[in-house]
């Protein structure tokens, strides 16, 4: 499983504006419905219920928020480089400014767990992300996904 079959360049958000962490997750939400045609709402809820559960802010930076939804029929991904960092409540404390929201089906099970993990290990790697922080292109944010992930199987 690869990320680019996880997103789309129409999914990468280059340059998301927010002040909070309810405000860039509404966004990613909002994105993710027009991607999946499921209600925004539902998003919403699904992944503030995780967040509920504890930070998905896993560090560096990075947030990986995520939940499982039915009328979704693959694990889709949104991606969001944040214009100014905000608190996301992460596990080092830092402010986050690379949020990737992973939506799965409720039945998705091992594999919902493979996106989450490749996911984790891609935004581990150093390179990539000052590379994803040093563009607001779009297309090249997920071509650096994307390469990186075909690199990693």
């Amino acid at each position: 499983m690869d990320l680019s079959d996880l997103i789309e360049v129409s999914a990468v958000m280059p340059a998301l504006k927010a002040n909070s962490k309810k405000q860039v997750l509404q966004l990613l939400a909002e994105k993710a419905a027009s991607i999946t045609g499921l209600p925004e709402r539902e998003i919403f809820d699904t992944i503030l219920q995780r967040e509920r559960l504890g930070s998905t802010g896993v560090g560096n930076g990075i947030a990986i928020p995520h939940g499982k939804l039915a009328g979704i029929d693959q694990i889709t991904g949104v991606f969001a480089r944040l214009a100014n960092p905000i608190d996301f409540e992460a596990l080092d404390d830092e402010p986050v400014d690379l949020v990737f929201l992973l939506l799965a089906p409720e039945g998705a099970g091992a594999d919902h767990l493979k996106a989450l993990s490749r996911t984790a290990r891609l935004l581990r790697d150093s390179d990539i992300v000052a590379k994803i922080r040093g563009t607001t292109d779009a297309s090249a944010i997920h071509s650096f996904l994307s390469e990186s992930a075909i690199g990693a199987s």
